[in-house]
């Protein structure tokens, strides 16, 4: 807490300025938001944007004789020439523009860094300057209620993981593959991260506490454009990454090239004990080091007033390398018995390809929609671990580990938008294929050759067929009430095949996924939300595959093909006020959850999946965000919640307990043309219980200096990470058999220090004819 009132008093604007020009602007009776008012003199701009009621506030530098312009949607809809002498009230008038109406308008006004909507909370990471200059996990780390681990994965503060999409496309990676993936984003194409709670039935059931959908940028500007970023990290060793953006837009045509690298490498330790009457203390000292190159190309034309194509594809290829000395010490009863000392080499090469293609139509008198989108979508690693284990005794045991991992992804869907006047309409359909063919060998090093053994090498099969229908319902009743319904239907067919065992696994399931939403408007301050929804949490391919991944010769982790989707009811009620607090309270009930198990066996250490918990869980989610003396931009969230949750069918053991999470973002402008900022964020978790695990105090206090030059072309960032080297992953695992303990750090403490660079055309074309404004009301 003493760090808390330090950032605060620190963040306390002193600056005072004599000189301004206030008022409101009005069209018809009523006041116009989100207009840009540009005060000119000398050639020297100082800008603001009207509020929601209209009202604008402008402090200047100096009196005299200033142009002043009102752009609104990117047209300059007044100028006029004013005398400044002190404090200047000055309202506008401004007539209804006489033009074409357009479908779709691309708002150029700033929008709003947190919105509460009813199934989802939306962070612009577009206005966000804190959030610019850096790689999409960071992105992503600073948006309200996200946790990102470069281990774990990605997931929402007191909630379990959640699914990630990239405009509305699911990424079927493992948690690593994430982190990884999403590091090879950019901030600066992405435009929002949308936190879905409770996603709509348009949505696959995927992702147990809802879906994190990031939206990339769509380029708005005609002709050419661009921009160019490189960044440099520095944690224990030394990484950086480079990218480039390339666009051109015409009146049909809309293209974009985007190329990235990337290097990085860092130290981390990891530390396991277990004690029981099977003991271990195992110590990890390890190097990560990886690099990767990636291109992007996406291009939609307009067909006609009515239809569009569009196709995107992406490709990735890099390194993900680790070397890692393992000391394991075994005991029995307390009593020491034997050590293990291993050094291993992970190589790993992986290449990714993503494909999709779409075809959209408008057609009838009120513009019905029809959206036709085709993916395809693989991942193909290569890894070879090499390790040497040798024994207290001497004994020295040389083994080489390849693997060969094939993932292929396809899937087609249809969707109908249809605005009937009694209730907007929507309903789809989509099939999805799931391929995973995978081969790991165990090669024991025996009179100079490598000999592999059959019992612990695996050939493995999986294939997974989904079907899927939706239909939903929207209603508004009148200003105040409107209500969404959907119903969705979810049929599996999987088939699991071990060609070295003969083990083989047959499973089909068909489910129903109800969603229901109820919206209450009073006034302009105040909203209330009730939602319901149920959702399904499917095993990732490495949670099924039975083969095995070895640490040392007694060690290792292996799937499951016997592990059973999870499945989650997920109710929700949350309260916005003046778009600037929103509070919301959630109840979870988890039924086959699934997890990580470890257990020891002698000197035997396994680790795999199975579905052996139920859990309910109650929370209350707050986010207030809001600007002060027109300098400081504060977004504050607390998670608070409560788990109790029943094991059955292993060892682990049932616990309940709390969780408390806090993150605390501050941005300073410390000039007037805000082009220099102060960054100070601090996101801490104190002592809280998750499932079966107790996590000790965490947190990560960030700080630095965002400066824009060259009329804001040339963005340049400063930013150190995890300043008091607290992001530590430490706690206890509860078993019946005993208690299992963690401590471990990934080299969080970091700097980073980017620059980007923007460049060509900044005319903005007027329409969009990309942008779904159906999102937009499915989030009501």
């Amino acid at each position: 807490m003493k760090k808390t009132l330090f950032a605060v008093i620190m963040l306390s604007p002193v600056a005072v300025f004599a000189q301004s020009i206030a008022g409101k602007i009005t069209q018809t009776g009523n006041g116009v938001p989100y207009v840009e008012v540009i005060a000119i003199r000398d050639q020297k701009k100082q800008t603001a944007i009207s509020d929601e009621k209209g009202n604008y506030s402008l402090k200047l530098s100096e009196n005299g004789n200033y142009n002043i312009k009102l752009i609104q949607d990117g047209i300059e809809i007044s100028n006029k020439d004013i005398v400044i002498n002190g404090a200047v009230k000055q309202d506008f008038f401004v007539e209804i523009r006489k033009e074409k109406q357009i479908e779709d308008v691309t708002l150029t006004a700033r929008k709003k860094l947190i919105e509460r909507k009813a199934d989802r909370l939306v962070f612009n990471v577009s206005n966000s300057v804190a959030s610019q200059g850096m790689d999409g996990a960071d992105a992503l780390a600073t948006t309200p209620l996200v946790k990102v681990d470069d281990n774990s994965g990605v997931s929402i503060v007191g909630k379990s993981k959640v699914a990630v999409m990239i405009n509305d496309r699911i990424l079927n990676l493992s948690d690593a593959e994430l982190v990884v993936y999403l590091k090879s984003l950019r901030s600066e194409n992405i435009e929002k991260i949308e936190v879905i709670t409770a996603p709509p039935a348009k949505y696959e059931a995927q992702g147990n506490s809802g879906l994190i959908n990031i939206v990339l940028k769509k380029n708005q500007n005609l002709g050419w454009s661009g921009s160019l970023t490189s960044s440099l990290q520095q944690q224990t060793y030394t990484g950086n990454s480079n990218s480039i953006t390339v666009n051109y837009q015409n009146e049909k045509l809309r293209t974009s090239i985007k190329l990235r690298q990337n290097k990085n490498e860092k130290h981390s330790y990891e530390n396991y004990w277990i004690e029981g009457a099977d003991g271990l203390k195992s110590n990890d000292n390890r190097r990560d080091f990886g690099d990767g190159l990636g291109a992007n190309v996406s291009l939609d034309y307009q067909l006609g007033g009515k239809s569009n194509v569009g196709f995107i594809y992406d490709f990735g290829f890099g390194h993900s390398n680790m070397d890692i000395r393992n000391t394991s010490n075994y005991f029995q009863n307390g009593n020491y018995t034997n050590t293990l000392l291993t050094d291993a080499e992970h190589r790993a090469t992986g290449r990714q390809h993503t494909a999709s293609a779409y075809y959209d139509l408008k057609f009838g008198k009120q513009d019905h929609k029809l959206s036709i989108t085709g993916n395809y979508f693989s991942n193909t690693p290569e890894t070879t671990i090499d390790f040497t284990t040798t024994e207290s005794s001497g004994d020295e045991f040389v083994v080489k580990s390849p693997s060969m991992v094939d993932y292929k992804i396809y899937s087609g869907q249809a969707d109908l938008i249809l605005p009937y006047q009694f209730a907007k309409t929507e309903a789809g359909v989509k099939f999805t294929n799931f391929d995973n063919n995978s081969s790991i060998f165990y090669q024991n090093l025996t009179n100079g050759q490598y000999i592999t053994d059959p019992l612990k090498s695996n050939d493995f099969e999986y294939n997974e067929k989904n079907y899927a229908a939706y239909i939903s319902f929207e209603k508004a009743f009148n200003e105040k009430w409107s209500a969404k319904a959907g119903l969705r239907y979810e049929y599996s067919v999987v088939n699991g095949n071990s060609l070295t065992s003969g083990q083989q696994t047959e499973n089909s399931y068909g489910k129903f996924f109800p969603t229901a939403y109820i919206s209450y408007k009073s006034n302009e301050n105040h909203t209330f939300n009730l939602s319901y929804s149920k959702r399904i949490e499917r095993p990732g391919f490495r949670a099924i595959n039975p083969y095995r991944w070895y640490i040392n010769i007694n060690s290792y982790f292996t799937g499951n093909p016997f592990l059973k989707p999870s499945f989650n009811h997920n109710f929700e009620f949350s309260y916005v006020y003046k778009g600037k607090l929103s509070a919301s309270t959630y109840f979870q009930r988890t039924l086959d959850g699934f997890g990580q198990i470890v257990n020891l066996d002698g000197e035997n250490r396994i680790s795999t999946f199975a579905n052996f918990y139920t859990q309910n869980s109650i929370g209350v989610t707050l986010n207030y965000s809001d600007t002060f003396f027109k300098k400081w931009e504060a977004n504050y969230s607390a998670d608070l919640s409560y788990m109790k949750t029943q094991v059955f069918a292993t060892d682990a053991a049932s616990r309940k307990g709390l969780g408390y999470d806090f993150n605390l973002q501050n941005n300073l402008s410390l000039n007037k043309n805000k082009t220099i900022q102060f960054i100070l964020n601090y996101w801490f978790r104190l002592p809280s219980n998750f499932g079966m695990v107790h996590w000790e105090y965490l947190g990560n206090l960030t700080a630095g200096m965002k400066m824009n030059f060259m009329e804001k072309n040339l963005q340049i960032n400063v930013l150190v990470s995890d300043i008091f080297k607290e992001s530590k992953s430490l706690g206890q695992i509860y078993y019946t058999t005993g208690t299992h303990s963690f401590n471990n750090y990934y080299d969080a403490r970091r700097l980073t220090v980017s620059a980007t660079y923007t460049f060509g055309n900044k005319k903005v074309k007027g329409t969009d004819r990309n942008v779904k404004f159906d999102e937009k009301n499915r989030a009501n």
